[in-house]
């Protein structure tokens, strides 16, 4: 998720204690599909439920799938990513699965981001919003 700030462009990050692990990590807001629920659907809605705004969709920007080990049993994730503009509010308390959301300027986005698929994805919007026509 993005806001212009000025001449300059700033990304949504969220801050979260891994549940399994502990450590502190930096990441996008992502969620899982709710049944019947697009990948877009459920972008704007995670984004809603873990930043506390509303977005509008831009453009995708590709899909990262990954798996990890849960209470012994491997399991598989598919996370859809969107160019996403803010379209109102500021970051509000959070739903408690992210500790603290923020603006950060987005040639500093990818350094910040615990995962490298994440970091990928962050530097995509990056390009993206770099050739958008009006930029």
């Amino acid at each position: 998720m993005f806001r212009r700030a000025g001449d300059e462009i700033e990304v949504a990050l969220a801050e979260q204690r891994d549940r399994l692990t502990g450590a502190d990590n930096t990441r996008l807001a992502k969620g899982h599909v709710e049944p019947g629920e697009t990948p877009e659907e459920t972008a704007i809605r995670e984004v809603r439920e873990e930043i506390g705004v509303a977005v509008e969709i831009v453009a995708p920007l590709g899909t990262v799938n990954y798996t990890f080990v849960e209470e012994g049993i491997s399991v598989e994730k598919e996370v859809h990513f969107f160019l996403m503009e803010i379209a109102s509010g500021e970051p509000l308390p959070l739903d408690g699965e992210m500790e603290r959301a923020y603006w950060c300027p987005i040639e500093h986005a990818a350094e910040r981001l615990t995962f490298e698929t994440e970091r990928r994805i962050a530097e995509r919007a990056r390009g993206a919003l770099e050739n958008r026509p009006g930029r």
